[in-house]
């Protein structure tokens, strides 16, 4: 790596073999690292990358930065525990100048409290003079990455301690209640989709206090239950599409009435093919009609489906679609 990342073995060498405790140089306070929400200069999460807001801590950051990250599927199976740089499966990017390609993103030099913005999964072209790494590919869609990083240190103070990990994911491309039918457990998949249901989500109560609690397994029969007439069923399928994009990040406050309504609704029935109740579609078709918008992203809030293709559509993407 560079001469600063050198300069840090040697220094942590030195301090390891007991040469003078008062040449240790005092560490530099970590930064702070969080996903870029839509009003920060770097956008938010996409299909192929994700955009991190790096603050500097109370030292700064007089010699930039480092970021690691991995799928977190590879963490998990690393039992939780970060593998040191050089390993295969992780990646990490050594920022330590000014941005040149996206100069909105402002440079890894940071005094206190100052932001700089990197997109991971959009470094590929970047200047050379701004950052040093091992791999800089696209993000995978629908992704959960953990990253973690630190201040580097420099003459005047030692690397700071690492940051807490963070988990988070990129885009789904879809995220209407095709994407759910088809990303679950099986038979709710197709092709080579893996299960992302979240977890948190489960068991799934649809209705009042007390009322029926479904598993996985329920949830995806209601998901591929044929409508038949049953208001109920098609309720239920935009109230489990809502439901899951809730537990995926998505902010459901332009819902949160419908929702409720929903749920009152629904009260005590048992969804077919899970029971047999039954409602009219005429008691049922505002609700759903509401919620269908929401997961179609036309009422805003919904995280994995961007209204405009055109402005969230990138390169990365246009490569899978012509491949």
């Amino acid at each position: 790596m560079r001469n600063r990342l050198l300069g840090w073995f040697l220094a942590c060498t030195l301090i390891t073999l007991g040469v003078g405790v008062a040449a240790a140089q005092t560490p530099y306070a970590p930064p702070t690292i969080t996903v870029a929400r839509v009003s920060d200069l770097g956008g938010d999460q996409g299909l192929f990358r994700l955009t991190l807001a790096i603050t500097a801590g109370a030292d700064g950051a007089p010699a930039g930065f480092e970021i690691q990250w991995m799928k977190k599927s590879d963490f998990d199976a690393l039992g939780g525990v970060w593998p040191a740089v050089g390993h295969p499966l992780l990646k990490y990017c050594d920022c330590y100048g000014p941005y040149v390609l996206n100069q909105w993103a402002g440079s890894a030099i940071m005094s206190a409290g100052q932001t700089s913005y990197l997109q991971l999964g959009d470094l590929l072209d970047e200047d050379v003079s701004a950052l040093y790494g091992n791999d800089y590919t696209q993000l995978l869609p629908g992704t959960e990455y953990v990253i973690r990083g630190f201040t580097a240190g420099d003459g005047n103070g030692a690397p700071s301690a690492f940051t807490e990990t963070l988990t988070t994911s990129t885009l789904a491309s879809e995220c209407t209640q095709g994407f759910w039918k088809t990303h679950g457990p099986a038979p709710c998949t197709t092709g080579n989709n893996t299960d992302v249901w979240p977890n948190s989500c489960f068991p799934m109560v649809l209705g009042t206090v007390g009322s029926y609690a479904y598993s996985k397994a329920e949830i995806c029969s209601i998901l591929q239950a044929s409508v038949g007439g049953n208001g109920l069923i098609s309720l239920a399928h935009q109230l489990i599409t809502t439901l899951l994009n809730g537990c995926s990040t998505s902010d459901l406050t332009p819902v949160l009435s419908t929702i409720a309504d929903a749920h009152t609704l629904i009260d005590n029935l048992v969804v077919p093919p899970v029971g047999g109740d039954f409602l009219a579609p005429s008691a049922t078709s505002d609700l759903t009609e509401t919620l269908d918008d929401y997961n179609n992203g036309l009422l805003g809030g919904v995280a994995d489906c961007p209204t405009d293709v055109k402005s969230t559509t990138t390169w990365g993407r246009l490569k899978v679609l012509y491949r």
